[in-house]
């Protein structure tokens, strides 16, 4: 297995719903997750949120804030991940599947009507599987 990984995924909010993109290419093709990937080199959490949010939906978060952290192994793929869970909220622009490389459709969805395929990391964080506890949810 390879060393641990920094992800960050950006839960984007408008009004009661939250964008959801479908992993498309990438571990955990076909399951629905939040925007997000790998933290640069130097790159601030807040920052890389708003650049994945950009350049995977096109959309412009704001008011960036820290939600947890969970610890996600996949096993069959050799892949470990620390993903750090960060907040935002829709700004502006219209949300599209810009990086079709790894994400087939974007959808918003109700915080209480949550597709059943979730990325595992996410599944994590909707069910509690995280630092702080009190994180857990949507």
């Amino acid at each position: 297995m390879k060393p641990p990984r920094v992800g960050v995924g950006v839960i984007v909010r408008k009004g009661g719903d939250i964008l959801l993109v479908r992993r498309r290419g990438v571990h955990g093709e076909g399951t629905w997750s939040t925007p997000g990937g790998h933290l640069d080199a130097g790159e601030s959490l807040e920052a890389c949120a708003i650049r994945e949010a950009h350049e995977e939906t096109g959309v412009e978060v704001g008011e960036i804030r820290f939600r947890g952290v969970t610890n996600d192994v996949f096993e069959s793929e050799g892949l470990h991940y620390l993903t750090v869970w960060m907040e935002g909220d829709w700004q502006r622009g219209e949300a599209r599947a810009i990086a079709r490389y790894e994400l087939s459709e974007v959808r918003w969805f109700a915080t209480d009507d949550l597709p059943d395929n979730l990325f595992p990391p996410l599944s994590n964080l909707v069910n509690g599987h995280c630092l702080p506890r009190s994180a857990g949810g949507v």
